[in-house]
């Protein structure tokens, strides 16, 4: 598995639907959640867990970092780990994630099928999909309760209805969320994972990707198979990005070879700050591409 902050983009998709695995597995998105919960009915669950083997199998031989997003323990959960842990997974994800002591928990499951299946212990990761009030404000210590935490998903639709507020698809409502989000897990060290545009749009979906980027988002998750490729386009450093980021790096370092504290690129006086950022894109460009 990629490390987290080079999965770009993770897409949601039923359990029990082939044409949805289809478009799915060619998506191109980086990496990709079976998703045991919302957008698998009760019903279908078990025919679900049945094909999660043949899945994963597919999506690992595809490159693809595999999810499953189970229900909570005390709704199906178990049933759910029961039958992912055997196809290894690299990621099990839970939904509303709203307290330490729930993450210690799912931990603790984990590990236990872990042994019992022979597989290394703590090699599963646990990813806590933030999706009520609770949630985004506790997401510091839902980080801290588990080490296989490396990473957190912000939700969209369930966290608007937590919230009272009225959804569009300009996301004003989840504003605050979004950058408190960004802020908390960044203090807890993990990977914040940007909330889905739920609409059916692509030029939506970029343009809220561009800003959730600008906030300090690197990875978005996603509903729709066809907003990847945009998606990971506008999550990736481009072309031009990358010229002005080598200048900014040249420019400060042929200053401080002047013996000067800053450089000037374009109106920008350039100071240390400046120049991490631009050496922190230049790295992330080339590991991208690796």
């Amino acid at each position: 598995m990629r490390d987290h902050d080079l999965l770009r983009t993770w897409l949601f998709g039923g359990g029990a639907d082939a044409e949805v695995h289809d478009a799915m597995t060619a998506s191109g998105a980086d990496a990709l959640i079976v998703d045991l919960e919302d957008f698998t009915p009760p019903p279908r669950r078990d025919e679900a867990r049945r094909a999660l083997r043949a899945l994963l199998e597919r999506w690992r031989a595809a490159g693809r970092t595999t999810v499953v997003r189970i229900n909570q323990l005390d709704a199906d959960g178990h049933a759910d780990l029961a039958a992912a842990m055997p196809c290894r997974p690299d990621v099990i994800a839970c939904p509303m994630a709203e307290s330490a002591a729930q993450m210690r928990a799912l931990d603790e499951a984990i590990a236990h099928r872990e042994r019992t299946l022979g597989i290394a212990i703590g090699s599963t990761a646990l990813l806590p999909v933030c999706e009520t009030a609770l949630g985004v404000v506790e997401v510091r210590a839902i980080a801290a309760a588990s080490p296989r935490i490396h990473a957190a998903l912000l939700g969209a639709e369930d966290l608007a209805a937590d919230l009272c507020a009225e959804r569009g698809a300009d996301a004003v409502e989840l504003d605050h969320a979004r950058r408190r989000f960004v802020l908390e897990c960044r203090a807890a060290r993990i990977e914040p994972i940007d909330a889905p545009y739920t609409f059916a749009d692509a030029e939506g979906a970029v343009r809220e990707a561009r800003y959730a980027r600008r906030l300090g988002y690197r990875c978005k998750s996603l509903v729709r198979p066809e907003h990847a490729a945009p998606l990971n386009a506008a999550l990736s450093p481009g072309a031009d990005e990358l010229r002005r980021a080598q200048a900014i790096v040249a420019a400060f370092d042929a200053a401080r070879a002047r013996g000067e504290d800053r450089a000037l690129v374009d109106g920008l006086w350039v100071e240390v700050p400046t120049v991490r950022n631009a050496a922190r894109l230049i790295e992330r460009a080339r590991r991208l591409a690796g």
